[in-house]
């Protein structure tokens, strides 16, 4: 059987599909999957199991009925039901056409940046356009928090002289330490002292109104927070296309808030306006009635808009601007009611529809003690202090394995760098998203296990394998498969097109961390098992020097769809 990569599995699922749909069931029923053993053939199907319940017949003599049609279509060898109705798919002997294997900051945000970024490249990579936006929350009640506070403590400064005329200076006067500094003071003092939450309010309210020292400031504000931002990200491997905030959308709300009246689902509750978005009313915990989804609200009773509504506008301008069809939001999944809100809103005031609109949920990172990660002194781990605990961890265990002691101090130095962000981010990604973890560095940096410092050493294994054999003059030739070994490296290799579908369709990236690993493990296993430079036939070193280089292939695309990348030599 002479295939391109990417078709077995594809010719396997599309034969089971038809086939059920042939005897009146859904062709969802044909999925099917590799063996989990070799004796039970090369992929298992069960849904005969389900066929048989919605037909009121014995699986065995559906899953009979199966076989018999798909046995002898081309790639098959044979099929044996097996069990109470399992199909046990054997394939014929495989003569592989080519490896062309694909298609050419606290610590609170890593997994929406890891998770966010890894989508965005999944996406890209299956033809989508996409651009992606930090996001930057950059308006509303914190910065009028921070410069009342700012007030206070440097009331000479020229942004708070409403009587000045000259331009303000281009120097900030706060660092991005000043500003972690003063926020948390502020925040706690804001609850207590309602003089000082006043003041807050004003500055806001002025702030949005253009007071021109209040928006110079604020602009201070914005320029220090974002470079620092861009610092983080750029440590992660993380790019954004958009550094849009809340106060790009500012000018937009007047009007929205309009439009949203005139079509008559904006309405009065209790001095405020909302927007209710409810289907059904379902038990309160008073013993009366309630909406299943909250309303919406758009202006508070004191004539302020909301975080929601921000949200709303920012749908708005996303539709309007970018002609956005499908919206992603990577945060985490706690917010998940308030999203269900504002996407309701938006598919009523026919922005975007609901299914336009997606939240993509997650868990928490967690410590041992299986509560959200914080620092010894049970404080908020910043990322940067999080990405350079991780790399100092990563130097010393290179050290300590004597790993790439023979090279340069710059590129070991770049080794160690690239070994801990892959175990950080591959840490992250092979969970599936809605799952919480513990963050246990020592197990993300081992060389042993499903980690991501064992995928890049399987990667500079495979690159130094292809320089000997490059020194040797050993070219890579047809694939010929002969050994076991060899035979599962290929069905893993054909795996890949599954995975990034999947990790595409259901926006979850450990699918394709899965699909890595286990490929690396493939390639363990036959490089354990099939010399590839020492085999004493010259065609099959040019085999399996090909299956090398298509692995090396598959995999540095798909360590790069999940924002890692491999150094060339460890």
């Amino acid at each position: 059987m002479q295939l391109q990569q990417g078709q077995l599995a594809k010719i396997i699922g599309l034969s089971l599909d038809n086939a059920f749909v042939a005897i009146g069931l859904p062709y969802e029923l044909g999925q099917s999957g590799r063996a989990t053993k070799r004796e039970f053939g090369d992929f298992q199907c069960n849904g005969a199991m389900a066929g048989g319940k919605t037909l009121g017949k014995n699986p065995r003599e559906i899953a009979t009925q199966i076989a018999a049609m798909i046995a002898g279509q081309a790639g098959i060898e044979k099929i044996e039901v097996a069990g109470p109705g399992f199909l046990n798919i054997f394939l014929e002997p495989i003569d592989y056409a080519g490896p062309n294997v694909a298609k050419s900051m606290h610590v609170g945000h890593l997994r929406a940046t890891i998770i966010g970024d890894s989508l965005k490249r999944i996406f890209r990579f299956r033809g989508d356009e996409v651009l992606g936006d930090a996001h930057f929350g950059d308006w509303g009640f914190q910065m009028g928090l921070l410069i009342a506070s700012l007030a206070q403590e440097q009331p000479d400064l020229p942004y708070f002289d409403e009587n000045h005329t000259d331009a303000y200076p281009e120097i900030s006067p706060v660092t991005l330490a000043d500003l972690e500094r003063i926020y948390p003071q502020a925040a706690a003092k804001v609850k207590v002292d309602e003089n000082y939450r006043d003041k807050a309010r004003k500055a806001t309210a002025e702030l949005q109104a253009g007071r021109a020292g209040y928006r110079a400031l604020w602009a201070h504000f914005v320029t220090v927070s974002r470079e620092a931002l861009k610092r983080e990200f750029a440590a992660l491997g993380v790019e954004f296309d958009l550094w849009l905030g809340e106060s790009d959308v500012d000018h937009l709300i007047a009007d929205m808030v309009e439009d949203l009246a005139k079509k008559g689902i904006l309405v009065d509750d209790q001095g405020a306006k909302v927007v209710f978005v409810h289907d059904k009313m379902v038990p309160a915990k008073d013993g009366g009635e309630r909406p299943n989804v909250p309303p919406l609200l758009v202006i508070s009773s004191e004539g302020s808009a909301m975080y929601g509504t921000t949200d709303l506008a920012t749908i708005l301008d996303r539709k309007n601007r970018f002609q956005a069809e499908l919206v992603l939001y990577c945060v985490d999944q706690r917010q998940s009611e308030h999203f269900e809100t504002v996407f309701r809103a938006s598919d009523k005031a026919g922005y975007l529809r609901r299914d336009q609109l997606e939240h993509i949920g997650f868990g928490t990172m967690n410590g041992k003690d299986g509560k959200p990660f914080k620092t010894r002194e049970g404080g908020v781990l910043k990322l940067h202090d999080l990405i350079t605990m991780v790399r100092t961890k990563a130097a010393d265990k290179l050290q300590e394995a004597g790993v790439a002691k023979d090279l340069p101090a710059e590129e070991r130095a770049q080794i160690g760098d690239m070994v801990g962000i892959a175990a950080l981010k591959f840490a992250d990604l092979q969970n599936f998203r809605g799952t919480s973890y513990v963050f246990d560095l020592d197990k993300f940096l081992s060389f042993e296990g499903k980690t991501g410092p064992y995928l890049l050493y399987a990667c500079v294994r495979i690159k130094a394998i292809l320089r000997k054999a490059a020194e040797q003059g050993v070219i890579a030739g047809e694939i010929m498969i002969a050994e076991e070994a060899e035979r599962e490296l290929l069905l893993t290799l054909d795996g890949f097109e599954l995975a990034l579908s999947g990790a595409y369709e259901k926006r979850s990236p450990h699918i394709l961390a899965d699909h890595a690993y286990n490929l690396a493990g493939a390639f363990s296993a036959f490089y354990a098992n099939c010399p590839i430079l020492a085999a004493s036939d010259g065609a099959v070193r040019a085999s399996r020097l090909a299956l090398a280089s298509a692995t090396l292939k598959q995999l540095e695309i798909a360590l790069d769809l999940l924002g890692i990348q491999a150094p060339e030599r460890m």
